[in-house]
This record gives structure tokens, sequence and C-alpha cells, in this order.
């Protein structure tokens, strides 16, 4: 089944939703209105994969770990070349 992009006539809210092709429009998730539509969405380019909200999210998520682990190694370097030794974390049970 294909990921379709609806959109609400009364709320204006967008959303994706799998459904086969003939099959019935989907209810708006935000409002609850059967007064949605199918919008036209365009097509990826061939050099990318199709992403949708959750791969986005997972991304940016991951972006905010690795910019927070870096951070971290930048103080503990900063530690060490003051002649501090790092202390532990918390939590981790190493």
């Amino acid at each position: 089944m294909p990921i379709y992009e609806f959109e609400c006539d009364r709320c204006g809210c967008r959303f994706e939703e799998l459904v086969s092709g003939g099959g019935a429009v989907p209810e708006c998730p935000e409002c609850g209105s059967p007064d949605t539509r199918r919008r036209l969405s365009p097509v990826s380019p061939p050099s990318r994969q199709p992403r949708g909200a959750k791969v986005r999210d997972s991304e940016a998520r991951r972006g905010h770990r690795e910019a927070e682990r870096t951070a971290r190694l930048a103080e503990t370097r900063k530690q060490r070349a003051a002649g501090n030794p790092p202390r532990p974390r918390e939590g981790k049970g190493r």
C-alpha cells in the first residue's frame, strides 16, 4: 500500500496515511472531519530515498545526541588538559 498525503478542508491539517489505491479517504487526525482530500505529492528524486516524518524525527534526535556527545568529549578533553581526571558519568553502570 502506498503512502498518500492528505489535507483537511475544515482545519487545514496535512497528514500522511497508508491507503489502498481505491480505498476510502481517511478522517482528519486533528479534528476528525471526513472532509479530507488527497494532495498531489511530488516524486522523490532518484538519488534519494523517500523520507517520512518518523525518519526525519529520528534523524533530528540522532543529530541532537551527537551534538551532546561532542560537547561531552570536548569537556573531557579540557579537563584532561587541565590535569583533572574526568568524573564518571552517572547512571551508566560501567
